[in-house]
């Protein structure tokens, strides 16, 4: 039986990625805990597929939204950095990524996939994972669906927002709108 996540502390990591200037380095939870940040931490199947960068380039397409909120987005795949750093290379028409304003992680040994619940052991690559990770390292939100189904960014980030409240968001809750009153 699947062990709960939510409400606990977050599975700590430390990856290689490529970050946005291109270059070979790191990234961590604990880095962003220790820098007061939010971590929207998704995982995506395998480079060069077709949903993959749809769902990439609109995170990066909305990073300054994310950024304003204190979150720090992180792609993760089991695919590794030299993969990443190519498909960054290569031309969005081209089906690659171009220029993105965030890292993409390597997780080569599927240790972290597997520790988040993500990690499909057969094919050794992860399904559609997005967690939300408070700057204390807990594990406020996740949501894993099938691959063929890209994610909604605008649901990210409404989703970041009424955890930012710290108070209770009714359904259908947007950004401005009052929180309930116990």
């Amino acid at each position: 039986m699947a062990e709960r996540m939510v409400g606990k502390q977050a599975p700590r990591f430390e990856m290689e990625a490529v970050m946005p200037n291109k270059e070979f380095g790191k990234v961590s939870l604990e880095e962003n805990m220790k820098n007061d940040k939010w971590t929207v931490l998704f995982f995506y199947p395998m480079d060069f597929t077709f949903v993959c960068p749809t769902e990439i380039t609109a995170l990066s397409d909305r990073y300054d939204e994310f950024e304003d909120l204190d979150a720090e987005v992180i792609g993760v795949s089991t695919d590794t950095i030299h993969t990443h750093l190519a498909w960054i290379k290569t031309d969005r028409k081209e089906n690659g990524l171009g220029d993105l304003n965030y890292p993409l992680a390597a997780d080569t040994n599927h240790a972290i996939s597997k520790e988040y619940g993500v990690l499909i052991e057969e094919e050794g690559i992860a399904l559609r994972g997005l967690f939300i990770i408070s700057p204390e390292g807990e594990l406020m939100y996740s949501v894993v669906n099938h691959n063929n189904i890209g994610r909604d960014v605008d649901e990210t980030l409404r989703v970041l927002q009424a955890l930012q409240t710290g108070g209770l968001c009714p359904a259908n809750w947007r950004p401005g709108q009052a929180t309930l009153s116990v």
